[in-house]
């Protein structure tokens, strides 16, 4: 009877074991997706009737109206003096920002720089309430027996969908530009809603997640059940974001910019001997020399260039209000970014070092977006939404990422984030390179670069068919 007892124990002790076992292998597959975020982010109450899901043409315009509007206001623009020898030291220096304003009212030609915008179709349509503005561009030739491989492009703050515009023909033409024709792509590029002309949320919480889930909709109301997907910036994030919640639809996902905010104690312990012994912790020659002092180019780097993060974290709609009503006050601020986070050494030059590797006119180009939808303010308050709660408390920090994942890490971006701290979220790392040259905004500055990248990328994934594998 004992021997009995027992063996029933010992059964039972199984059996929870076993239930324990199958709870966590469940529970972790089930943690390992973000949840599809249903939200509904119109005016007012929700209404009852299902909403358009329509796919309507759309045209950037102008009007008289507005360009005299603005040229009032850049007239009537009131400079601070700066100080001597202060180059971009203190912010978007004044003796240059004046050359931009003259630039802008007698050189710079709008209805021109609309042309350009309206050189690749154009569309919107609405999703969770508000619409959602995207370009989509479709190859103009196709090889014998390929079909074009659908590309979801997000941009980040203060950019937008025209920074896309260099880089879209190098990827659905590639063989035209001296590229590998092997992959072609058909883009999608929306606007993250609240910047450009995707309409802005009417309601508080529109985060990275909602960002996501807004473009999975989006990618689905196309038709694309498979994609791959590319981000720098709030890009990186709500792509990530995306590849989260939809990983059996994302073929691979292709990152300039891979920020980790889950800090674990190897990261730490890295931080404080990985000068001294970069091998035990994985990392190379150049993250040695990216990273290190990590006082100075880390914690000093991140406290001198954070202080808009901050504000726009907590009283985005404050400064909004001189921003948006400014086009100066907007130009200084957008183009400090454009200098700063293209090159940190440009803060040396009078003029931020901003004609180097940009023209002013796609600079205003992108200012202009800011300034005609009056997005300023609501592309701000995605900080809030996504920082109000603290870094690493939500659900997708702690989660990793299956989906095969390319990283091209260009030398200038403001922090450098090694492959072995990368690989601890992205846990299918295919592609890491140490990219020649190049900053932030990859896709605008170093178009053939970046589409390079993407294509060797897509390349590895296809050949190997690694979507299957994940």
């Amino acid at each position: 009877e004992c021997s009995s007892l027992a063996g029933i124990m010992l059964l039972e002790v199984f059996l929870a074991l076993g239930a324990v076992i199958i709870y966590f292998f469940l529970s972790k597959k089930k943690e390992e997706t973000l949840s599809f975020k249903e939200g509904w982010w119109g005016k007012g109450q929700k209404p009852d009737a299902e909403e358009d899901t329509t796919i309507r043409p759309f045209k950037v315009e102008t009007t008289e109206e507005e360009l005299s509007d603005l040229f009032r206001r850049l007239d009537q623009a009131r400079f601070a003096e700066p100080l001597e020898n202060s180059c971009f030291h203190y912010g978007t220096n004044t003796v240059y920002l004046r050359k931009v304003v003259s630039y802008w009212k007698n050189q710079f030609n709008w209805k021109k720089q609309v042309e350009v915008l309206n050189k690749y179709p154009q569309f919107k349509t609405k999703i969770q309430g508000i619409d959602i503005h995207f370009v989509h561009v479709k190859p103009p030739r196709l090889p014998e027996g390929r079909s074009a491989k659908p590309l979801l492009m997000v941009h980040g703050w203060p950019g937008s969908f025209y920074e896309f515009y260099k880089i879209i023909p190098l990827l659905t033409d590639p063989a035209s530009h001296g590229l590998s024709h092997e992959h072609v792509f058909e883009v999608i590029c929306p606007s993250i809603p609240g910047y450009g002309f995707s309409e802005a949320p009417h309601k508080k919480d529109f985060n990275s997640v909602s960002a996501a889930s807004v473009f999975y909709e989006l990618m689905l109301r196309l038709g694309f059940n498979e994609f791959y997907a590319q981000g720098g910036d709030w890009g990186w994030l709500i792509c990530t974001n995306l590849a989260q919640m939809a990983p059996s639809h994302m073929k691979g996902l292709h990152l300039n910019l891979a920020s980790v905010t889950n800090m674990g104690f190897t990261h730490l312990l890295s931080i404080l001997l990985g000068r001294y012994f970069p091998g035990l912790f994985g990392f190379q020659e150049e993250d040695v020399r990216q990273m290190f002092p990590f006082w100075k180019k880390g914690i000093y780097r991140i406290l001198l260039e954070s202080g808009y993060a901050h504000i726009q974290a907590t009283k985005p709609d404050t400064v909004g209000c001189g921003l948006n009503d400014s086009p100066v006050g907007l130009a200084a601020y957008i183009l400090e970014k454009f200098s700063t986070w293209t090159d940190l050494k440009f803060h040396n030059l009078e003029d931020g070092g901003l004609e180097r590797k940009f023209n002013l006119d796609d600079l205003l180009t992108n200012i202009m977006i800011y300034w005609v939808s009056g997005c300023i303010v609501s592309s701000m308050r995605f900080y809030k939404e996504n920082l109000q709660k603290g870094i690493g408390r939500q659900k997708h920090e702690r989660l990793t990422v299956r989906v095969p994942t390319g990283i091209a890490s260009f030398p200038n971006e403001l922090l450098h984030t090694p492959q072995a701290w990368a690989q601890k979220k992205y846990t299918n790392i295919v592609s890491f390179r140490f990219m020649p040259r190049g900053g932030h905004f990859a896709a605008l500055e170093e178009p053939e670069l970046l589409a390079e990248d993407i294509l060797q990328f897509v390349g590895k994934v296809e050949k190997e068919q690694l979507w299957k594998k994940k």
